[in-house]
């Protein structure tokens, strides 16, 4: 049975208190996580492969069938693929890489009449290691986000790493997604110690310069303490959804959204927003019809039990500032004339406008980045992208004229600061015009 705890949003404490609960969910260490993780790192630091097929052996009982996959096999798979699977695959490819290929950043250089020259070079990492989950939980899905806006920034090489079936050999549907993604190596294992592996480099698997995708809490925690080793794409809480709805919302797709992100995890999190206590009653009672015939009904259930909420406003305008207080991973609205909201709706992920234009759309389909800020940080945080795959470098090039015409000031600001060798270095090219 499902039911959603209500909150009067002009009520302050009820409002506090349930944003609280909310931090709660990734505000807490796990020190027993963090210490397994850490001693999993230095033993693959210091190991190598070894350390990483003894975790495996340790972790999963027994080793893959491989430890990097055959070319053939990943061939193999996409040649036996469900052709309808292969075209689906193929569709949203289509749109992922035209939505994508709009961010490519451009350098530039700026030639001054003075003789300087400025500007800024860009280019694509060198190797990225892209982390999938495997086995049964396998997300296809999440090749595609992570492969085709790096394929685009120019990344020379990606590393693909992926735990077994129970039968040691690899989920075909994430090789069928690295095969027309053009993933160029993969690799079987999975947890702390392939993020590890990824991070330092094994005699096997290359060392790389950023490691992205999604994981459980002993992936994520090693992303983040190997963070400066390596770059990452961001910390990843449970996921979440913020539903604003009014009174013209149909309450049978507002459950079934609020219901699509609460079977991702015991910790998700759906909030329905509305200016409608009426859609509220009905968006309920669809909750418990419709999860009656869904086949993740126990963590549904428990996910909008624990962190599921109706907060219950006055105005659009008022829900637009709760939106943006939470600042959801994904944001849907579900109120007429959305479009005019948009300017108003700084904090999320993503946005989804309109009846039909559900969340699940953009996990799979319509071309933005599935990869986004959770747990409040799309404040600061955002999507994954072409720019998460690329590097800039800037370059100055000043004539002597020009820099005599800047020594003065950039001697006095050095001397300030105390750094005399700084100003030195800028003197000492003018010392045959003392």
């Amino acid at each position: 049975m499902i039911e959603l705890k209500r909150i009067n949003a002009s009520c302050a404490e009820e409002r506090e208190a349930f944003f609280q609960l909310l931090n709660k969910r990734t505000g807490e260490t796990n020190e027993r996580v963090t210490a397994t993780v850490t001693e999993i790192i230095a033993n693959v630091k210091a190991g190598g492969d070894k350390a990483v097929k003894d975790y495996t052996l340790k972790f999963d009982g027994s080793l893959p069938k491989y430890y990097e996959v055959p070319r053939d096999v990943i061939n193999d798979a996409l040649t036996e693929a469900d052709p309808d699977f292969v075209n689906a695959l193929l569709n949203a490819i289509e749109n992922v890489r035209d939505f994508h290929q709009r961010q490519v950043p451009q350098g530039f250089i700026n030639a001054q009449p003075n003789g300087v020259i400025l500007g800024q070079r860009v280019r694509g990492l060198d190797r990225v290691g892209l982390y999938v989950p495997g086995g049964t939980a396998a997300y296809p899905s999440s090749v595609i986000m992570n492969a085709v806006p790096a394929k685009i920034a120019g990344v020379k090489e990606i590393i693909m790493v992926t735990p077994p079936c129970k039968d040691g050999t690899p989920n075909p549907d994430i090789l069928v997604a690295a095969a027309i993604c053009g993933v160029d190596r993969v690799f079987m294992s999975g947890g702390a110690q392939a993020i590890a592996a990824l991070a330092y480099g094994t005699e096997e698997i290359p060392k790389v310069d950023k490691i992205v995708g999604p994981g459980n809490i002993y992936v994520a925690t090693a992303k983040k303490l190997l963070y400066g080793v390596v770059d990452i794409d961001m910390i990843a809480g449970p996921s979440e959804v913020l539903v604003m709805a009014d009174e013209k919302a149909d309450p049978k797709y507002v459950a079934a959204d609020l219901m699509s992100q609460a079977e991702h995890d015991v910790l998700a999190s759906s909030v329905l927003v509305t200016t409608s206590s009426e859609l509220a009653d009905a968006t309920e009672k669809e909750l418990n019809r419709q999860a009656a015939y869904l086949s993740r009904q126990e963590i549904i259930e428990k996910s909008l039990n624990t962190y599921g909420a109706v907060l219950l406003c006055n105005t659009r305008e008022e829900a637009a500032d709760l939106a943006n207080r939470i600042a959801p991973e994904h944001l849907e609205v579900l109120m007429e004339n959305p479009m005019e909201l948009l300017g108003c709706l700084d904090n999320a992920g993503s946005i989804f406008l309109g009846a039909y234009a559900s969340e699940p759309l953009g996990d799979y389909y319509a071309g933005p980045n599935h990869v986004l800020p959770t747990s409040g940080t799309a404040r600061f945080f955002s999507p994954l992208g072409v720019n998460s795959f690329v590097k800039r470098s800037s370059y100055t090039y000043y004539t002597k004229e020009a820099l005599r015409a800047a020594k003065d000031d950039i001697v006095l600001i050095a001397n300030r600061e105390g750094l005399t060798a700084h100003a030195n270095a800028i003197t000492v090219r003018f010392e045959d015009e003392v």
